[in-house]
């Protein structure tokens, strides 16, 4: 059987379509406007000799990289930072009284005085880099760790500060920073995705916090699973779809060369078509997938020590494990940009120490026993560990108990990947309320993961409605004082 008697013959001229009357209108009004949306599409496809890239082909930095993937660790919710890894004494001494400042806008419309910490802080490692009582056994990794005290955002809301974690912005859909980093770098495993995101939410933004936005199709975040579901339910099927229960690999293969065929033709026809070259390369990477996915994504193979370390003997601790465990063997599988969500258990306006302390004990030794499986195999000098929620929470109380959003100054941490190791970086105010010193905005912080990366900021742009974008959009400053 010829594939060739499958392709249809190019339309004749009364079946033009109208972008190809469009296109042989010559000096039409309408060829004016098409020409100038070609010629933007064009030169984000074409190379030299106007060969199409491939967008997840491997590409050089911009300049020596100090990491070569990033795992992401996402607390959804906001924990509190000034009761996990910024002590205020001021709050200890100063309990309960009237907050001494204006306040800024809040998420909760009622709120009461000074509220210190129910946690007591250790000064950890030979660092002494100081974390409170909620995560004993990542404390134990402090002299690996970086944290940063002086994060700040803009949304006061869930929904706006993920989408502004995760893409710059929260007024208008763009690409995420996992897709932005694809883009700018390729990937080295053409098996697998090149940028994977475990268990997300689908709340507050849901796919816009691992969409591609107008950037190729094919750098979009895949999903495993979501927060929804239940681990042994994703095993089964960890990417919908990806295995075909019907036909064998060989029946596969022809089906596929088929089907692309048929696509390539229709792209020789009508030239530039994103959502086309999208489909053409997901048919081709879901073939690939097949076989290599299924060996990551089984972890039934680990040694019992390495289940344990991990938390996965633990039904508390399990579900986030396994996500911490995957995150691992998919670094080890060169995937370049690797999400895992513990979703949506942070935000705490009420019973914070009850509520808190359960939520910690379900990621403290996942992300502890990461931590230490990534630096024995070599792999935390080039991989950045990134541990962050979308937000930090009020020094003053709400409900009696609990604590409102704070987007004003927050502190995450970092951990290999070029980053100084057993260092604070930045600080709030006394009360914990704002940033103060080294002040990090999202853009910044954007900004400084991507030159861990190897990638300028500034160049690694996207020419998308007349204009050049890139993830920082008009700011970002790299924040050099964090690099080791």
């Amino acid at each position: 059987m010829n594939i060739q008697d499958f392709l249809h013959p190019a339309p004749r001229r009364n079946e033009m379509s109208r972008r190809a009357m469009l296109r042989a209108a010559g000096c039409g009004f309408g060829m004016m406007g098409l020409g100038s949306v070609l010629a933007e599409a064009q030169a984000q496809a074409a190379t030299q000799g106007g060969v199409l890239i491939d967008p997840l082909a491997p590409k050089a930095p911009h300049f020596p990289a100090r990491a070569k993937r990033v795992i992401f660790l996402f607390m959804h919710g906001g924990p509190s930072s000034i009761d996990t890894l910024d002590p205020k004494p001021y709050l200890d001494a100063n309990d309960g009284k009237p907050l001494p400042i204006k306040q800024p806008l809040t998420f909760a419309a009622k709120t009461g005085g000074l509220m210190k910490s129910p946690w007591k802080f250790k000064n950890c490692g030979q660092s002494g880099l100081p974390m409170s009582d909620l995560f004993p056994l990542i404390r134990e990794n402090a002299d690996d760790m970086c944290v940063v005290r002086s994060l700040v955002g803009e949304g006061v809301d869930h929904g706006a500060a993920l989408l502004q974690t995760f893409t710059g912005t929260f007024t208008f859909t763009r690409p995420s920073m996992g897709s932005w980093a694809l883009y700018g770098l390729g990937t080295e495993n053409r098996n697998l995705p090149g940028y994977i995101t475990i268990k997300p939410a689908l709340s507050h933004g849901g796919a816009k916090n691992w969409s591609s936005g107008f950037l190729p199709g094919s750098v979009q975040g895949t999903a495993i699973g979501h927060a929804g579901m239940q681990v042994s339910e994703i095993q089964k099927q960890p990417i919908e779809y990806l295995m075909n229960q019907g036909l064998n690999r060989e029946q596969q293969r022809y089906e596929l060369d088929m089907i692309q065929a048929i696509n390539r033709k229709h792209q020789e026809l009508w030239k530039q078509d994103d959502d086309l070259e999208t489909r053409i390369q997901s048919f081709e990477m879901a073939f690939r997938m097949q076989a290599e996915a299924a060996k990551v994504f089984d972890v039934s193979g680990e040694s019992e020590a390495t289940k344990k370390l991990y938390g996965l003997d633990d039904p508390k601790t399990a579900d986030f494990g396994w996500q911490c465990l995957l995150a691992r063997r998919l670094a080890e599988a060169d995937v370049r940009f690797i999400q895992c969500t513990h979703s949506y258990k942070w935000d705490q306006h009420s019973d914070l120490f009850n509520k808190h302390n359960e939520n910690a004990a379900e990621v403290d030794k996942p992300i502890a026993g990461l931590l230490k499986d990534l630096k024995a195999r070599g792999l935390l000098k080039d991989t950045l560990v990134i541990w962050s929620g979308e937000f930090g929470r009020t020094p003053i109380s709400e409900s009696g108990n609990g604590r409102d959003h704070n987007p004003y100054g927050y502190s995450i941490w970092m951990a290999g990947g070029g980053t100084k190791a057993g260092f604070a970086y930045g600080a709030t105010d006394e009360l914990g309320y704002h940033a103060a010193e080294n002040r990090m905005h999202i853009h910044d912080y954007h900004a400084t993961v991507l030159a861990l990366m190897g990638l300028d900021h500034l160049k690694l742009t996207y020419r998308n409605s007349g204009r050049d974008f890139r993830l920082t959009d008009t700011a970002g400053t790299v924040h050099e004082g964090i690099f080791a």
